[in-house]
């Protein structure tokens, strides 16, 4: 479905108000996605996910210097296709719940989302209907306005706008951030539906422990670079099927088990990731 060949991103780092450097964002990064997975990326804050993402959907800022492949479907992913694709068969669940128009109502913005991907006026209404209620939003959550829902609700409003796309690629950025564990489970619940309806999700999250229920492969990001790739089977145990020491410290990190460590300092680990 989706191929990254070391794709490299650089923006640019004002130093003083007269001088312009480069910093480096993504460094020679690749990937593929399949179609029915969810493949999670997962990384620290600054890893470079989220700009991985609007690499993906073309929504870099400007000025960005992107160097690399994107494929999609076996043909080359460029601007003009990005553009053409965008918001029809690639969807991006942004990490702001700001990204929710606050004047106009939940139904509306869903049913928005539904013509954009180029259905009819009364079909778009018929599909934001039948999206919300299979997202359990009620009557009352259809009709309200952004700043009327709860967190959750937002997140399952957003995910309900990428369903009507009939989106094949869908890009979740932090779906479960400030969410409590109900909500969050509904909405990670929902990325799987998707994924089980044979389209592609690929789950950006800062948090291991939220991704592996779900997904099938993960890939570790560090400092814009991949770490390490496999499958969530690996996830496991001592992490012994683990290549990288620093997937394996992420691993053994968590709390189900123990806030364990490998032994090895920080300056091996980031020896063993370049």
């Amino acid at each position: 479905m989706l191929t990254i060949d070391q794709l490299s991103l650089q923006l640019p780092l004002y130093t003083s108000w007269w001088k312009r450097d480069w910093a480096t964002c993504l460094d020679e990064f690749s990937l593929w996605v399949s179609a029915g997975e969810v493949h999670a990326v997962v990384g620290a804050s600054g890893a470079g996910k989220s700009l991985l993402a609007y690499a993906i959907m073309g929504l870099l800022p400007t000025p960005a210097y992107l160097n690399g492949q994107l494929y999609y479907q076996g043909k080359p992913l460029n601007a003009s296709h990005q553009r053409q694709l965008r918001g029809r068969e690639l969807a991006l669940i942004p990490q702001s719940l700001s990204a929710l128009d606050p004047l106009v109502r939940t139904q509306r913005q869903v049913a928005w989302a539904a013509q954009r991907a180029g259905h009819s006026s009364a079909h778009a209404r018929h599909a934001s209907q039948q999206a919300l209620d299979h997202y359990q939003l009620d009557a009352r959550a259809q009709q309200a306005y952004a700043h009327e829902l709860s967190g959750g609700m937002a997140r399952r409003v957003l995910t309900a706008m990428a369903h009507v796309s009939q989106a094949k690629l869908v890009i979740a950025d932090e779906p479960s951030v400030g969410l409590d564990p109900h909500q969050r489970q509904r909405v990670l619940d929902a990325l799987r539906e998707l994924a089980d309806q044979g389209k592609s999700v690929i789950l950006i999250t800062h948090d291991l422990r939220h991704a592996l229920p779900i997904a099938d492969r993960v890939t570790i990001m560090r400092d814009g670079k991949l770490v390490e790739t496999a499958p969530v089977c690996a996830f496991q145990g001592s992490g012994a099927s683990l290549t990288n020491a620093y997937s394996q410290a992420l691993w053994l990190a968590l709390p189900d088990n123990a806030f364990a460590t490998t032994g090895m300092s920080r300056r091996q680990q980031e020896a063993n990731v370049a």
